[in-house]
């Protein structure tokens, strides 16, 4: 069954039944806007169905074919593993949805592994898409997280001590799940056919307000998913997520973030942060360099296509529509997270000067900026305890720092009520760009060690809370604290393997 497939986009496959399908949660709101209800979900098959056991009237299972460039090196043929496609289904708004299953057993792309996904990564997965979505970062979202009753060995670590672990099922939607790798395995292999209908397929059906002749058809829409990728990318920024395994296979063609493995928030803010053990040693996905990584994708997927895009400056103005997307979006992103209204030589200088405060303080990134958006307007104590509070990770460092930041302070405080801004305003604005929750990797292993042990209930907690990630909530302060020292260098709670 697994093998090179030559000359076509995707092999029909069916998932493999599993022992015990049982619902683990649900998300309700992206049900609805399917078009499932709530007795629906309620009732045995919905379960059976996103378990892989059962598939509903129409569904045409499948898996697709695409290559990638892993950790900047060609990979040759990846594909679909261990997903795989249901169908699409068209809600009454017209919007169109795929459906696709992860870990629902083997298909042609496998190669040695066993198309399977464990507990513990399935609810990162599920959690941290509707996470991301709520944040208002474009993504793929989940539907449901399915237990399968069978168990599955993994390798954590890969150090050589698999265990076996309880398998589950993520139903991911999205209107497309098509990547860059899908152009760069037909270009690797000079498939320039199956290139070609696969590009003009794409463009028809999720770019179809891109018009005109063939050539202007595709390079408008190389240049959009270019703006798309950028602007992806800033809102990663903007949140402190940073993604983990940014190869070329992991890049979606709507610029939606995809594929959520040893991915993390900043906790201390840390530009060279990767939470992927993987990518300990050369740091290619870290924070900081998300951006540069993207724009290394983007160059890829324009090689891929000049193919079918001949003409080298047209790429090229392609590629760099990008640069100047994610600038321009960068500095308005960093300008609303500060609160500074002016485009000013002295606010970037201001911001610039904030975020190597961050790092020499060892602040934590998102209680930092929520803190600096409840300074009120009449300030007599600039003391940084004072005004920030419990944001600091090492005590001494911010000993350190102190007569700094408190005079960074005191210059914020002035350029953000300059012009009479109002610091009511200012509040709900900054509010609005830096959010109260964030799904630390620490508060999503606490779930997942008590679903292992049998208790969904933080699962469904959490499940509650990401979705008012901007709004305080009473009573859920735990899950918003900065990350604790034990969790510092504990399994899931810091970095993570690619092992599902």
């Amino acid at each position: 069954m697994r093998r090179q497939v030559l000359g076509a986009a995707w092999s029909a496959v069916e998932p493999t039944p599993v022992a015990n399908p049982s619902l683990v949660a649900c998300a309700t709101d992206l049900a609805a806007l399917i078009g499932f209800t709530e007795s629906d979900i309620q009732h045995p098959d919905f379960a059976r169905v996103f378990g892989g056991n059962a598939l509903m009237p129409g569904m045409q299972p499948y898996a697709a074919c695409y290559g990638g460039h892993q950790f900047g090196n060609w990979a040759g043929q990846l594909g679909d593993g261990r997903a795989i496609t249901l169908g699409e289904t068209i809600n009454t708004a017209g919007e169109r949805w795929e459906l696709q299953l992860k870990g629902a057993g083997p298909t042609p792309y496998s190669r040695s592994a066993d198309g399977r996904a464990v507990l513990r990564s399935s609810i990162r997965e599920f959690l941290c898409s509707e996470a991301m979505h709520h944040l208002g970062v474009p993504t793929t979202r989940a539907l449901s997280l399915v237990r399968t009753g069978d168990s599955v060995m993994r390798d954590m670590f890969y150090n050589g001590n698999p265990e076996l672990e309880p398998g589950a099922i993520v139903c991911r939607v999205a209107p497309s799940f098509i990547r860059f790798g899908n152009f760069e395995i037909f270009a690797a292999r000079n498939d320039v056919d199956t290139l070609t209908r696969l590009v003009d397929f794409t463009i028809a059906r999720d770019y179809p307000h891109i018009q005109g002749d063939e050539t202007t058809r595709r390079v408008a829409w190389l240049t959009e998913i270019a703006d798309r990728t950028a602007r992806m990318i800033v809102h990663w920024m903007r949140v402190g997520f940073v993604h983990g395994v940014m190869n070329t296979d992991n890049m979606s063609i709507l610029g939606l973030t995809i594929d959520y493995g040893p991915y993390g928030w900043v906790d201390n803010f840390d530009p060279s942060w990767t939470p992927n053990t993987t990518d300990a040693q050369g740091r290619r996905y870290r924070f900081g360099q998300q951006p540069l990584i993207a724009q290394w994708n983007l160059v890829r997927l324009a090689e891929a296509l000049s193919l079918v895009i001949r003409d080298e400056a047209v790429l090229q103005s392609a590629i760099d529509r990008y640069a100047e997307v994610y600038t321009a979006e960068y500095d308005a992103m960093n300008r609303a997270k500060f609160g500074l209204p002016d485009a000013s030589a002295d606010n970037a200088e201001l911001i610039r000067e904030g975020y190597a405060l961050l790092y020499d303080a060892e602040m934590d990134f998102t209680r930092f900026f929520r803190a600096l958006g409840n300074i009120p307007q009449h300030v007599t104590d600039f003391a940084p305890e004072v005004l920030l509070g419990d944001v600091f990770y090492d005590d001494s460092k911010g000993a350190a720092q102190h007569e700094r930041l408190e005079s960074w302070l005191r210059t914020w405080h002035a350029a953000a009520h300059a012009n009479g801004q109002n610091a009511e305003a200012r509040q709900t604005a900054m509010h609005a760009v830096n959010p109260w929750f964030v799904l630390r990797n620490y508060v999503a292993q606490q779930a997942i060690d008590a679903s292992t042990a049998g208790d969904d209930s933080k699962v469904h907690e959490l499940l509650e809370v990401l979705r008012n990630p901007y709004n305080e909530q009473p009573g859920k302060e735990h899950l918003v604290a900065r990350r604790p020292e034990w969790a510092r260098h504990k399994a899931g709670c810091s970095m993570l393997s690619c092992s599902s």
